[in-house]
């Protein structure tokens, strides 16, 4: 059986959270007054050249507060299990709140420690690992926040509140993180506060958010304009050019009509524009392999097309 959840004030947090998505709510807790005794966070890891490792972005935040840091669920259990013996502190006021924790939590851990988790998406509509990534894949109208309560099942909890907020056709996967932290801090500061006495089960089609792949983020020409701008706006999308990896960090769906083979590049007006299945992208920053960012109107003047210039394996 689940731990209960609290009916009034969460008085104590303990939070799961890696990545930097999960900062902003660690640090709006903390804002609010609530008393975050431990942080649980993934291990340090090699995040650039070289062999030295550096923390994740909770860590390094939670440092920053002075709030006590480890990278194992069993210590969160240990300092209730403290707490209890010395009964120094009701351990029935602990709530775990997890954000992008990134592993699993054990059904023990449930059984003692009452956990809710702030989830990117309309659940049950993009339950897993890259919920925002997928809205925008799917080209999605809308998407928003859920708190719900964890339980075993991934992502299958009762909802305790949500909002929702439109996908633009401008927006990217850090343009709408960025929106979905500043909807889903006020909603986990008004739970806690309040209680969660009230909650629904989730309803409608679940549609699972897998993990984005190298299949997710190579370009095919041969799709729409409108799908290949998804794509670019996920970000990390690539193509080749003469064999050899080219990321295309931006585009434009472009108004331009010309019939050509798909993946086939033409200039007008000093704009790069490729062929898709259906209409046409125009270039704005690209990356050809082993060199910097740049602008797709710079890197045509070295690039030397002609009619004969495509992108695609």
């Amino acid at each position: 059986m689940l731990a209960a959840l609290p009916k009034g004030r969460t008085e104590r947090v303990i939070f799961f959270g890696t990545p930097e998505i999960a900062v902003g709510p660690l640090r709006a807790l903390v804002a609010a007054g609530f008393a975050v005794d431990l942080v649980v966070t993934g291990v340090d890891k090699r995040r650039g050249r070289g062999s030295q490792t550096s923390p994740s972005p909770v860590k390094q935040a939670a440092i920053e507060m002075n709030l006590n840091v480890t990278h194992d669920v069993a210590d969160a259990l240990a300092l209730m299990n403290k707490n209890r013996a010395n009964n120094s502190i009701d351990t029935n006021s602990y709530l775990g709140v997890v954000v992008a924790y990134g592993h699993i939590i054990s059904k023990d851990a449930l059984q003692v420690l009452p956990m809710i988790n702030i989830h990117y998406s309309l659940l049950p509509r993009w339950r897993g690992a890259a919920p925002v990534e997928r809205a925008l894949l799917a080209g999605d109208e809308q998407t928003g926040v859920c708190i719900m309560q964890v339980v075993e099942q991934l992502d299958a909890g009762d909802i305790l509140s949500s909002a929702t907020t439109p996908i633009s056709q401008l927006d990217t996967t850090a343009s709408l993180r960025a929106r979905l932290g500043e909807i889903a801090n006020p909603l986990l500061i008004d739970v806690l506060s309040n209680g969660m006495s009230s909650t629904k089960p989730q309803s409608g089609d679940i549609v699972v958010a897998a993990k984005i792949t190298q299949v997710d983020l190579e370009i095919d020409w041969s799709k729409p304009a409108v799908v290949v701008d998804r794509q670019v706006r996920v970000g990390g999308a690539f193509t080749f050019f003469n064999d050899k990896r080219f990321k295309i960090h931006s585009l434009k769906v472009s108004s331009e009509i010309f019939i050509s083979k798909s993946g086939n590049m033409v200039v007008v007006d000093d704009r790069v524009l490729v062929a898709c299945g259906q209409g046409v992208v125009e270039l704005v920053e690209v990356q050809p392999e082993g060199k910097p960012r740049i602008s797709a109107h710079d890197w045509k003047k070295g690039a030397r097309l002609d009619a004969q210039s495509h992108l695609g394996s």
